[in-house]
Parts: structure tokens; sequence; C-alpha cells
């Protein structure tokens, strides 16, 4: 396999299982060593390496770990395809979709239930757009709540769909200020994963690393168990890829 891997180097990937795996490398100046991940959709590999590591040392490390790798292929939830009487995860409970071709297109929700028509092949659209609306109010408020904790002026707040990171936070040193990104997907998950990440990023704001100082701030303004919150995203973090990709 090695061999092989060699021969290009332009568009670097493995094979796991008879399927041809790419490989995304990131050099990084902070790095000592060479990490690896899956992406949450399994669509690539990421390894992450020092500035001045090979890329045959990355294909090297991907192929040494295949075993490994098909695991956590393994793990990626399938496709969902959406429809009358799909589940849809809202706020860590269910919610069930009731879904007409010829209904209103209007998504409307009521308990348990969410109701929405028109034609199918724009329902995944209709229905992320309702998502991302709901997640952009819970996530507003949950950050008008940390700010109002860490005694800090409110940041722009931008919703992310990211395939690799949950939150992100820019300097307050930018032009235009601070700005924090949640990933919109967060609205499917418990509200104590999804403010977990809100106080992360928060906590940022005062202290731009992973400091014992940034750290002692976080467990200061959050207000729930955060190994708890940080162990349900690594277990349940890549299902709420399933529906929207």
């Amino acid at each position: 396999m090695l061999d092989w891997l060699r021969r290009d180097h332009q568009h670097p990937s493995v094979e796991i299982a008879g399927r041809n795996l790419p490989i995304a490398i990131r050099r990084h100046p902070r790095a000592r060593r060479l990490t690896m991940r899956l992406a949450p959709d399994g669509s690539e590999l990421r390894i992450s390496m020092p500035q001045w590591g090979r890329t045959l040392d990355a294909l090297s490390f991907a192929s040494a770990r295949s075993a490994w790798i098909e695991t956590q292929l393994a793990k990626v939830p399938q496709p969902v395809a959406l429809g009358d009487g799909t589940v849809l995860p809202f706020c860590g409970e269910s919610l069930t979709l009731r879904w007409s071709a010829t209904g209103t297109r209007k998504v409307r929700r009521e308990g348990k239930l969410l109701h929405t028509g028109g034609p199918q092949e724009l329902l995944a659209a209709r229905l992320r757009r309702w998502l991302e609306a709901e997640a952009l109010a819970l996530l507003q408020s949950d950050l008008a709540d940390y700010c109002a904790r860490a005694s800090l002026p409110q940041p722009d707040l931008r919703l992310s769909r990211a395939q690799r990171r949950w939150g992100s936070c820019s300097s307050e040193r930018r032009q235009n200020g601070a700005c924090i990104r949640i990933n919109w997907r967060l609205v499917m998950a418990p509200p104590h994963v999804r403010r977990s990440v809100v106080a992360h990023e928060v906590a940022h704001l005062t202290h731009f690393d992973h400091s014992p100082a940034f750290y002692a701030e976080l467990a200061r303004l959050y207000e729930g168990d955060l190994a708890a919150a940080d162990g349900w995203l690594k277990a349940e973090g890549r299902g709420l890829y399933a529906l929207f990709g």
C-alpha cells in the first residue's frame, strides 16, 4: 500500500475496506506531532502535522493505522432519507416529521410533531432553514447569558456549517471586533451540550488560548458538567450529520 501512496502526493489517499479515502494534510506551526481524525461525515481523513513534516510521513502514518480508520468509518452514520414519519433530533428530544406534498410549505411545530409540505426534493433545505432559525434564537440567548456572567459585551454571532469544529472565536483585536461562530447542528443536541460550546467560546473572549486560566474561566461560566458535555459530543456528535450531511 505504501508504494501506491508514494505515487500521488498531489491527491493523497488511503485505501480502506475497498474504499479510496482522501487525506487532507494540514501543517501547523505549533504542532509537535502527527494527529489524525476522520471528518464527521466520513468524507476525508484529516492529518495535522508540524510544518517541517513530509507528506510521505503523513501517508505512512495513515497506512499504519488502517484498522483504526476502518473502525471510525463504521461509526459514521448513514444518511437518513427525509419524509413523512422521519424522526428529527431537536434540543436532545425527538420530533416526528409530518410531510405531505400537497401540504403548506411553512414548517410548523406542534408539540412533538413538525408539519410541512411541498416537493420532497426541497424538503431537506426547508427543514435546515427552520433548524438554523431555531438555532440562531437559542444561541443568541445562550451567548447573552454567558457574556453577562463574564461581564463582557456581546460579540457578533454567526452560524457555522463547519465539518470540523463545533465553535470558533475570533480575536477582539481584529478590525471588526470579536465574532463567535457556532455550528447550527448543535440545535439538535441536548441543551447542556449546546451551551457548553457557547460557554467555551465566551471564555475565549478573555483567554484566547487553552491555558489553565482559560479552563478556570470556562469552569466558572458553565453551570453544567463539562466532561459529560464533551463526552456526548465525542460519542454522539457524528450522528448530527446523518440528516443533512
